[in-house]
């Protein structure tokens, strides 16, 4: 699924391709893609995507004309993504990727699919929602420097825009093979995927077909939740609370000392006293409180609101 103008998944359509990357290596692009696109939407245009798209949305019947069914499927995901004058012609071809689209001035925009894709229905529509991501971000003119980091930018918004689960969704690997789409890893799309249902008070669980799948979510969604248990947020766990209040006496103590970078949390000396800064669990933008021991604290990127021990 590449950049430029054109783009492409090397990672796409993996069927005994070798081992699949496991864990988070890429998490803080993951976490700047979601700041960014917060940043970009504002908080109203990422709220407007608060339905995720369905699987009947994208439902594509072996009885169905290939090429009919997955420009029906392509209209559903560009309602979804809220672009209703883009019209994405699809066809197929023999190709290494799995997709690939032309990344044009519009309003047309020309999809090729992975020839496998004619037989391998139920995952046309993650390789479109990937694709057609790629269109909304070049109409947004959002981008991350390099393929790497600009591909895992549009599977970060394609899954928090509520297109994504489809992604993780078509994740299978056994002894002999597997297959992923995208260029996040499984559990890095449950991490987003959780962000996008903390965010929204929605439960994917029902969605997933794929038991890797799942289990990656599952994954994902314990490493989400870590974020939404660090100091200084009240939530956080008695260690972690111990370990703040060590660092917050040394930073008051030792006004050079860090906390190390192992912390969330970093504090600041300035001219109304100590301050602490912070990921704001939901969108990953940093926050600073004065440090003064319980308070009520609004985001002012994704307006939540957080309950501090400062």
């Amino acid at each position: 699924m590449t950049g430029s103008g054109r783009s492409g998944d090397r990672d796409g359509g993996r069927s005994g391709g070798g081992p699949v990357v496991h864990g988070f290596p890429h998490l803080d692009t993951v976490r700047s893609a979601i700041t960014a696109l917060y940043r970009r939407l504002s908080c109203d245009g990422v709220r407007a995507h608060d339905t995720s798209l369905t699987a009947a949305d994208v439902a594509f019947f072996d009885h169905d004309d290939p090429h009919l069914g997955a420009q029906r499927v392509a209209r559903a995901v560009v309602e979804h993504l809220n672009l209703p004058d883009a019209r994405m012609i699809v066809g197929f071809r023999t190709m290494e990727h799995a997709a690939a689209v032309e990344l044009a001035a519009g309003p047309e925009y020309f999809v090729e699919l992975n020839d496998r894709f004619r037989t391998h229905r139920a995952d046309v529509g993650a390789a479109l929602a990937h694709e057609t991501t790629h269109v909304l971000l070049h109409r947004l003119g959002l981008e991350f420097p390099g393929t790497r980091d600009n591909e895992i930018l549009t599977d970060t918004v394609t899954t928090y825009l509520g297109a994504g689960w489809l992604l993780l969704d078509a994740f299978r690997e056994d002894a002999v093979s597997s297959q992923k789409l995208g260029y996040l890893t499984p559990e890095e799309f449950g991490y987003v995927l959780a962000k996008r249902a903390f965010a929204f008070d929605e439960d994917p669980s029902p969605w997933f077909t794929s038991p890797q799948g799942y289990t990656a979510y599952t994954k994902g969604r314990a490493r989400a939740l870590r974020d939404n248990r660090q100091p200084p947020l009240a939530a956080a766990g008695w260690s972690a609370r111990r370990r703040y209040a060590q660092d917050r006496r040394h930073a008051r103590d030792r006004p050079a000392a860090s906390p190390g970078s192992n912390t969330p949390y970093a504090f600041e000396h300035g001219p109304q006293g100590l301050r602490v800064s912070f990921p704001c669990p939901t969108c990953l933008q940093r926050i600073r409180l004065p440090v003064r021991g319980p308070t009520r604290a609004r985001c002012g990127l994704c307006r939540t609101v957080l309950d501090c021990e400062t």
